[in-house]
Formats: C-alpha cells, sequence, structure tokens
C-alpha cells in the first residue's frame, strides 16, 4: 500500500457518505469503517479483510467502499448478508 495514511482517511470518507452500517472484519476484529481510529488499528499490515454492510444504501456503498480498497491494493471481500 503507497499510502497507509491516506488509504484510512479515504475509506473512512468514502463510508462516511452512507447511513448503512459498513463493518470490516479482519480475523476476528470487527472495526466500523466510519471509525479512522478503529481503521488506524486495523489496517496495519497486508491481509485480506471482510466487508459486512447493512442498510438501505448497502449496494452503493459496498461499490464505493470496495473502489477504495482497490485503488489502495488492499484485498476486500464483500459478504453477502
Amino acid at each position: 500500500m503507497a499510502n497507509n495514511n491516506q488509504a484510512i482517511v479515504e475509506i473512512a470518507q468514502t463510508a462516511g457518505k452512507f447511513t448503512s452500517s459498513i463493518v470490516l472484519q479482519a480475523d476476528s476484529k470487527y472495526i466500523d469503517v466510519k471509525s479512522i481510529l478503529g481503521l488506524f488499528t486495523t489496517l496495519v499490515n497486508t491481509q485480506d479483510y471482510q466487508l459486512h454492510v447493512h442498510g438501505p444504501d448497502a449496494d452503493e456503498a459496498k461499490k464505493a467502499v470496495s473502489e477504495v480498497f482497490a485503488k489502495h491494493d488492499l484485498k476486500v471481500q464483500v459478504v453477502a448478508e
């Protein structure tokens, strides 16, 4: 990942545009993607993440947040609920 701080800020800002709940699962940890502090403590190394999205604009949120992860070379799997 080119710039961890930039990725974290962009992910949180993108997630903040949606009313849906957007949660990142990394191993056994669940982090609110809208929380910059939560992302700083989670996106510390390269690993696979799972994205859980629930709410009225979930489809749009999944697409937008996934695109930001891809832009920063972070692997994320959107979990179908």
